[in-house]
Order: structure tokens, then sequence, then C-alpha cells
């Protein structure tokens, strides 16, 4: 009988080992398949090409564009809302139900506001004896300044009191007048409303670069103080409202019947984070930053929508094992500069990992109407001090820096070489700017942490009431997100062979460079300018090259294994910048 039991016994172990190794063999030939299944480096712009389309990100831009969104606002927790669901849909677990096992997570934090949201509703402005009205908020959203208060439900009605000098604001009788000015609301609000006793103000500046001449309707949005004592109101004019209303008082006395409806309560601050998690090195991260927080389509509803169509394709890729990222890529939402630099500071084990930060702020749009170029705003380099040749500020502008506030690093090459790649496949044009500053690449850049901004500019509808839907392409939602996800794969898997394929690129970039900038000193010698200028000029290039080239060795465990092609490109970029300085010293 014990015979037969252990005879029994071993002939189930046989059983339980054949369908162990049965299954090791199937987590083998599974995990066999998922690396086959895996991208290749150079494998990643044309699969994302072909699965990058542009419509998640102009769906989620015709949603958000339709919202006046200001923090806390209705637009703008709809917005967050929105993303949420899309995430769920894509596979994102909300990080309080996740488990260790998940890779796509995401949360929502939430946090009150210490002052109240706003958003507008209605308004009209009619000139006395006149039908049209002089302007209405059904054509010009943008036309009530930010922090406005109502008026009652029958509107006020009073005389305008035109201030063509400034200066003379503070000694003119405006109490119980709606004061008209050519400058912006907020500059002129305490003399004229807190302390002058006027009950409103309606102004206009619109600046060239909108073309308010030709864009006769374009308003550019404008705020001021919240005032809870006097709560006051302004109005914001296109140039065809300014022009009539100036011909109008040319005329003599005007009275205006200005009807204002907003909202104005207690919210809370969202903010959105979306995880894909890393698996070797999953503190180390990528960070996306895009701004809800605006009226426009352009600016930003277009950085909402071309970061969730990145997440959504990441998902995408990571459930078909086609990429497996060593370090984690995160996707942030909220307000402008606030919510980014709160990401930054607020853990300051967090931010000592974040290698990288990109800024997507007005990245849609159709620049055969609104004019400009796609821009990539280098991190602090050279050309933010001596901005000469190619080296262009926008019209958005930018102060001169100093050598001191430099920030060398490989991310400007590495993505100018990767928009340029996409540019040539796409026939699209890619440009760069000198650092000019204004948006989330800001708080990165404050917390040493490589950062970049992907936008556009001139924009002649910036922040006007017609930068709406039909001033968005598709394409170059497309070809924006497609080339940042291309760039970020590559980042987030980087290693040794990565951080080569740049110090070569980094040499190439500086020989071009300091051949340039060779050109241009003999040109500025010409006319005039210091030697001494010259040279200082080829030294902070040659400086920032070898120190950007040093910034490599952030993509592998060991420095000894770049350090051969470190070697050989300092010492090309060296002799480059000491051969120029010799040719300049005998002009």
């Amino acid at each position: 009988m014990y015979w037969y039991y252990c005879k029994f016994t071993f002939q189930i172990q046989i059983i339980m080992f054949k369908k162990l190794v049965l299954l090791l063999f199937c987590v083998n030939l599974f995990s066999a398949c998922q690396q086959d299944n895996q991208l290749k480096t150079l494998e990643y712009s044309d699969a994302i090409n072909q699965e990058f389309t542009g419509e998640l990100a102009y769906k989620t831009t015709s949603f958000v564009e339709k919202y006046w969104r200001v923090v806390g606002n209705t637009g703008f927790n709809k917005t967050i809302y929105n993303i949420a669901e899309q995430l769920e849909k894509d596979g994102y677990v909300l990080e309080e139900k996740a488990t260790k096992a998940d890779v796509l997570t995401y949360r929502i934090e939430t946090r009150p506001l210490k002052r109240p949201t706003w958003e507008s509703v209605d308004a009209t402005v009619i000139i006395n004896g006149e039908t049209v009205p002089l302007l209405a908020h059904a054509t010009n959203r943008n036309m009530i300044a930010l922090n406005s208060y109502s008026t009652p439900k029958e509107g006020v009605t009073a005389e305008v009191i035109h201030i063509n000098d400034l200066k003379k604001l503070k000694t003119t009788n405006v109490k119980g007048k709606i004061v008209f000015a050519e400058t912006h609301p907020g500059r002129i609000f305490k003399t004229a409303v807190a302390k002058g006793g006027a009950i409103g103000l309606i102004t206009y500046n619109n600046p060239s670069y909108l073309q308010p001449e030709k864009n006769t309707t374009s308003i550019q949005f404008r705020s001021i103080p919240l005032d809870t004592i006097k709560k006051s109101w302004g109005i914001a004019m296109s140039f065809a409202a300014k022009e009539r209303l100036k011909d109008a008082l040319s005329k003599g006395k005007v009275n205006l019947n200005v009807n204002v409806e907003t909202n104005i309560y207690k919210s809370e601050e969202l903010t959105i984070v979306a995880d894909v998690k890393g698996s070797v090195t999953p503190r180390e991260r990528l960070v996306f930053s895009a701004h809800i927080q605006e009226p426009g389509a352009n600016d930003n509803a277009t950085g909402v929508g071309v970061a969730l169509e990145m997440a959504s394709l990441t998902a995408k890729f990571i459930k078909e094992g086609k990429i497996n990222p060593k370090r984690s890529l995160t996707f942030l939402w909220g307000d402008e500069i606030i919510s980014t630099r709160r990401y930054v500071q607020e853990d300051s084990i967090r931010a000592q990992d974040i290698k990288w930060g990109i800024s997507l702020d007005m990245v849609g749009e159709n620049t055969a109407i609104t004019g400009g170029t796609f821009l990539i705003e280098k991190m602090p380099d050279p050309s933010a001090i001596w901005t000469r040749g190619n080296d262009k500020h926008t019209e958005w502008g930018g102060s001169k820096m100093k050598l001191s506030q430099m920030k060398p690093h490989y991310l400007n090459d590495f993505l100018i070489e990767k928009f340029i790649e996409q540019g040539k496949l796409a026939n699209w044009k890619v440009a760069t700017n000198p650092f000019e500053g204004g948006s989330d690449h800001v708080p990165f850049l404050r917390g040493n942490i490589p950062s970049v901004l992907f936008w556009h500019f001139t924009d002649q509808f910036y922040h006007t009431d017609n930068d709406r839907i039909d001033k968005v392409s598709k394409s170059t939602l497309k070809n924006v997100g497609t080339t940042a996800l291309i760039a970020a794969f590559e980042l987030i898997n980087s290693d040794e062979n990565t951080a080569i394929n740049i110090i070569k690129k980094i040499q190439t970039s500086a020989i071009s460079r300091l051949n340039e900038e060779l050109k241009q000193s003999k040109i500025a010698l010409q006319k005039g300018d210091s030697l001494s200028t010259q040279i200082e000029i080829i030294n902070a290039w040659e400086d920032w090259y070898i120190k950007a080239a040093n910034t490599t060795t952030d993509m592998v465990s060991s420095k000894a294994l770049i350090n051969s092609q470190l070697i050989v490109s300092k010492d090309t970029i060296k002799a480059i910048a000491k051969s120029i300085r010799a040719i300049l010293n005998k002009k």
C-alpha cells in the first residue's frame, strides 16, 4: 500500500514539474516576444509618425478652447476631468487604486484657492442713441477684463471721459464717470477707480504685432485688480470699437450703457499628473508641462491636446510591448508656471531626479493664418547675450543675460536635431530663438533642471478672442507631438550609445557655431566693435559647448563608457576655438 502511495506521489510530482517547466517556458517565450516586439531607437520615428495622427490632440483642443479658462473656474475644471476621462480609457489607473505592478497611473491634485476664481458670462456696451452695440460678448469674449464684477442687471449708464494724457488722470474729476484711455486697464485702475471714483474703465492697447488695423475686431485679454470694495469692472476694446468711440467723442458728449455679467466664487485649484513608470530607474524622469489657463485655442488648448495624445500613444505602445521605458515619463497639466513650480519645489527628493523638463505652449498653429513659425526656445546660451546673425528674439522679447546665467546642456542640440529631422520629413519649418522666458520651462530652469519651450511666434491673434479653433493646424499638432515623443522615448531609454551620438552632434554644432561667430566677429570688427568683445564671445561659446558635452554623463552609469569620445570632441572644440582666436588677433 505504501509503495502504491509513493508511486502515486511521484507521478504527481512529475506532472507538477512538467507544468512548471511549461509555465517557465511560456513566460520566457512571452518575455522574448515582448523584447522582440520592442522598438529600437532607430525605429521610433517611423512608428510614432505612423501612429500619432493629431486627431486626439485636435479633438481635445476643440473641447478646451470653448471655455475662457482661469484656474478653478468651470472651463479649467472641465478640462481637467476631460483629460482624466481620456487617461482612464487609455489604461491609466488612479494612483489611489493602483498597485505596484501598474505602470500607467494618474492623480488629480486638489488645493484650496486663496483668491476666488472668475469667469465671464455676458456683456454689452452701447453708445446711447445707437442701436448696434459698440461691443458684445457673443462676438468679443475677451471684452470683459479679468476680475471685473457684474453691473446691476439693467446695466449702468454714465458719461465717458477720454484721458489723452495719463499724467492728467490724477487731477481730472472722473467720479461717477467711465474712464477711456489707450493703456492697460490695470495701469490706471487704482488712480481712476479706487481713488478717483470712476464707475468703470474702457481701454484699448493692442500691440502692433497683432496687426490691429487689419484684425479690427481682435481684443487681447486684459485684467484689473480684484477689488472687493468698489466691485468695479473694465472693458477692453478692439481697434474698430476704439475708432468708433473716438469718432463719437469727436462730435460731443458720449454716454455709454454698460452691462456686464460675471461669476466670482470660491473654488479649488486642480492639477492633473500622469506617470509612465520606468522599469530600471523609475525615479529619474522627463516631465512635459502644458498649462490649461488662458482663453485661446493655440494658447494653450493645443499644448493640452498634444500632451494628451502623447500620453495616450505612450500607453498604447507600452500595452503592445513596443516600449519599456527605463526612466519615467510624466505629463503635467495645470496653472501656468505655478503648477510646474510646485512640482519642482514641493518635493526636493523628486526634484533631484527630474532630468529634463519641456514646456508645450502654443504648439498647434496654422502659420499660414497666424504668421510666425514653430520655435524651440533654447536653454540660456550665449545667443541670449550676443544676439546676432541668424539668432533673433521674437516680438515677445527677451532681456540681455549674463554669462553667470548660462545653462550649458546637450538638450538644446539634441532637440534641435530631432525637430530638424522631422521638418525635413514633413516639409515643416522649424526654427529657434534665444531664451526669453514666460512659460513652464522657467520653473525647471530655476530648479537647475534642463528645460526648453516648444511654441510659435509671432502670432497675430496671440491672446486675442480671435485665437480660435480655425487658427489651429492638425498637421502642426502631429509634427510637434510626434517629434516630442520621439525625443522623449530616446531620452528615457538613453545609454552610452545615445550619449556618444549626442557628443558627436555637440562637436558638429560647436564647430558650426564657432565658425559662424568668426564670420559675425569679422563684421563687428569692420563696424568698429572691440576685439576684446569678439574674443569674449568665442570664449563663451567654447566654454558652453565643452560644458554641454560634459552633461552627457547623466545618461551613463560610468563616465568611462564615453570618456574617449568626450576627450576627442572637447579637444576638437578647443582647437577650433584657439584657431579662431588666432585669426581674430591678426585682424
